[in-house]
C-alpha cells in the first residue's frame, strides 16, 4: 500500500503495561511500525504532527482520559486519525468518540484482526487527510503571491459571486478599464484558476469569502 514515503507510524496509548507490551508486539509482526505510551501527555510531548500514521487510543486512563485527548488534539487542530479501545466504555462514550471523527470504537477483548482492518483503514484517511491539507496549502501559496493591487481587484472579482464586470470594477477603484483587464489576467494566472468562477471556487476553498455585495 503505497501511502506515503514515509512510513506510517501507530501510536498506542493505554495505561496497562500488558496491554503496552503484547499488543505492539503482535503489530509489528505484521509489519506495523509501533509506538507505546503510558499517558496522553507523553504522546503529546512526543507526537510529531508531520509523521503519517494512526493513534490507537485508550478510552479510560487517570490524568487525561482518552476523550480528552481527543478534544485536546481537534483544539491543536491535529487530524491523526484515532482508533479507541475499552475494556468497559458505554454508549455515551462511544457516540461521542465517534461523532469526533474517532475510526471505531473496540471494546476490548478484539479480535486482532478487526484492529488491523481499522488500522490500514485509520492510515487511508490520514493519507487523504494529508493530500487535502497539501492541497490548500498550495492553493494559499498561490493566493499570497499576487501584490496588494491584485488582491484587491481579486477581492472584487470575487464580490457579488464574481458577477462585477472589469467596467464596474474599473470604476469602483477609478482607474482604467484596461489596468483592471490586466490585473484580472495576472490574478487567474497567479492563482492558476481558469476562469472567474474557478477563482470562486478556489477561494471558497481556503475560506475567502465574498461578499453578497459592494
Amino acid at each position: 500500500m503505497n501511502m506515503t514515503i514515509e512510513q506510517p507510524i501507530v501510536y498506542l496509548v493505554d495505561d496497562d503495561p500488558s496491554i503496552r507490551k503484547t499488543l505492539p508486539r503482535g503489530l509489528r509482526r505484521r509489519g506495523f511500525n509501533v509506538e507505546a505510551f503510558e499517558s496522553a501527555q507523553e504522546f503529546l510531548n512526543t507526537y510529531s504532527p508531520g509523521q503519517p500514521g494512526c493513534l490507537v487510543l485508550d478510552l479510560s486512563m487517570p490524568g487525561m482520559d482518552g476523550l480528552e485527548l481527543q478534544q485536546e488534539l481537534i483544539n491543536r487542530d491535529i487530524t491523526i486519525p484515532i482508533i479507541f479501545i475499552t475494556g468497559h466504555g458505554g454508549v455515551p462514550q462511544s457516540v461521542q468518540a465517534l461523532r469526533a471523527g474517532a475510526i471505531d470504537f473496540l471494546e476490548k477483548p478484539f479480535m486482532p484482526d478487526m484492529l488491523v482492518d481499522r488500522i490500514a483503514e485509520a492510515f487511508i484517511q490520514d493519507q487523504k487527510l494529508r493530500s487535502e491539507r497539501q492541497h490548500l496549502a498550495s492553493i494559499r501559496k498561490r493566493f499570497e503571491r499576487l501584490t496588494s493591487r491584485e488582491q484587491e481587484i481579486c477581492q472584487l472579482m470575487l464580490d457579488n459571486q464574481g458577477k462585477l464586470s472589469s467596467k464596474e470594477i474599473a470604476k469602483i477603484l477609478a482607474i482604467s478599464h484596461r489596468t483592471v483587464e490586466q490585473h484580472r489576467s495576472r490574478v487567474l494566472e497567479k492563482t492558476g484558476a481558469k476562469s472567474v468562477a474557478n477563482l470562486l471556487t478556489l477561494a471558497s476553498q481556503i475560506g475567502l469569502a465574498s461578499s453578497n455585495s459592494h
